[in-house]
């Protein structure tokens, strides 16, 4: 039986690697999905049923463990049943959270057993074992205490609070994490006290990394506290010598690592940068005074412009998103190439609120996976595009990230819309976006403003294209 549990596994750490491969690609990702979480039940009920113990025992409390499990998985449906696409970067953020609590738990209950059949003996615990417990431990409590913070930023429950020194406050309480953590295991210091401390103070550190951090680096403090909460449960791998749980954190943390590096990329910071920066935290964020007026275009003349254009762009940004318009955006669209106009949409890596975030609202409102192009296959295209309309994006399509070396944008790539024959930009307002500087776009003699609500400007804009 140990050898046929060793196999399921295997098969189950396959279609993680296998899910995982097709996650990357839109018109694979909700197959890729099935197949991980199919791997996942596989694992777990292969756990409950097959394994056993050094004695020949199997899990006992199968109750419990079972109306655990439906209790899990019927508040995990409704709360993705439920969850709107803007808020999904919360709900990442709340899930990750749990996960990093989990691996947290599982280490102060390893700490417990360790203790009980040792009988408080702390020689026990200056072993490789020992130091696994206090990784996980730390690892997975500062994964859930920021993780949640970070979604009551993201709900707008939390606001970003800085102190003088707040740096030097966080990296003091690191290092006196890891000073505690190797005495602990050294045995300089003994109790439970000390194990409970050093829970304590992870949790604490936990709130303080991530508090002072701006809503427009929130994506990437996600995705590095997903990595975390992934060597976090590679900890309790270690620890119950269950490879599955091991590869599963192991690729956990590595797609996590990879996604925070990407995306660091596509803003042209580094990643401390990002975590001391404070970026998008409701400052004014600096650059060159932008000077000069702005042009307004009717719904009419948009229409015309589209109608008869050889090739349009759609540019989607998170406004597109909170005013739930990609459905009316896809109407549009479909209008469009009934005339004979070429359509695509292009797809900045950090437009919305996390990498994928508009493939995703895209896809659900039927829009045919050919026709997002990502950023450095369509910047080409703009000098032959008729007609871009930007919805809802600001800081991915402000030029001052190539001409403003004062812009804390700079070198940021962006979409290079300004290359196009017309740019129509619909917006609520002239007000600016995460960054807090205004968009030189919006002042460029090719460029014209449409503002109003997304969907409600998308639905006028097809009535006007079917009327002419």
């Amino acid at each position: 039986m140990e050898h046929i549990l060793v196999l399921i596994y295997l098969v189950a750490s396959v279609t993680f690697m296998l899910g995982l491969k097709m996650l990357s690609k839109p018109d694979t990702a909700r197959k890729g999905n099935l197949i991980a979480a199919a791997g996942m039940v596989l694992a777990i009920f292969a756990t409950i049923f097959i394994y056993t113990d050094s004695n020949g025992n199997h899990l006992g409390n199968l109750g419990l463990i079972f109306l655990a499990l439906i209790i899990g998985t019927v508040v995990g449906w409704l709360m993705a049943k439920r969850v709107q696409m803007t808020a999904m970067p919360q709900m990442v953020s709340f899930f990750n959270g749990m996960g990093g609590a989990c691996a947290a738990l599982i280490s102060v209950i390893e700490y417990n057993h360790m203790m009980h059949t040792t009988g408080g003996d702390m020689s026990a615990f200056l072993s490789t074992k020992g130091v696994i417990i206090l990784a996980g431990l730390i690892i997975g409590s500062i994964s859930f205490s920021g993780s949640i913070i970070a979604y009551g930023k993201l709900e707008g429950k939390i606001n970003d609070v800085s102190i003088k020194g707040q740096q030097v406050v966080n990296i003091g309480l690191m290092l006196a994490i890891l000073v505690i953590s190797v005495m602990f295991n050294m045995g300089y210091v003994t109790g439970s006290m000390w194990f409970f401390g050093i829970l304590a103070l992870s949790l604490i550190y936990g709130i303080w990394f991530v508090l002072p951090i701006g809503g427009a680096d929130m994506p990437v403090v996600i995705s590095l506290l997903n990595s975390f909460t992934g060597v976090a449960a590679a900890c309790g791998g270690f620890l119950y010598d269950n490879y599955v749980m091991l590869i599963g954190g192991i690729l956990v943390g590595s797609a996590g690592t990879i996604l925070t590096v990407t995306m660091c990329n596509a803003m042209n910071r580094s990643l401390l940068n990002v975590l001391v920066g404070n970026f998008g935290g409701g400052a004014s964020g600096g650059g060159q005074a932008v000077t000069g007026s702005v042009k307004e275009i009717t719904k009419s003349d948009t229409a015309i412009l589209m109608k008869y254009a050889k090739k349009v762009v759609i540019v989607p940004g998170y406004g597109l998103a909170v005013a739930q318009a990609q459905h009316t955006c896809h109407e549009l669209e479909t209008l469009l190439e009934e005339e004979g106009v070429e359509v695509k949409y292009a797809i900045h890596p950090v437009a919305g609120r996390m990498p994928g975030h508009m493939n995703v609202l895209l896809a659900e409102s039927s829009v045919s996976y050919d026709k997002l192009v990502e950023m450095d296959d369509i910047n080409p295209e703009f000098a032959t595009t008729d007609v871009v309309l930007v919805v809802g994006a600001n800081d991915v399509v402000n030029p001052a990230a190539k001409t403003d070396p004062t812009s804390p944008i700079y070198g940021m790539p962006i979409l290079e819309v300004e290359n196009a024959k017309n740019v129509i930009i619909m917006k609520r307002s002239m007000k600016a976006g995460y960054a807090g500087i205004d968009n030189e776009l919006f002042y460029r003699p090719k460029s014209f403003m449409l503002f109003g609500d997304a969907k409600d400007t998308l639905v006028k804009l097809v009535t006007e294209v079917k009327a002419l």
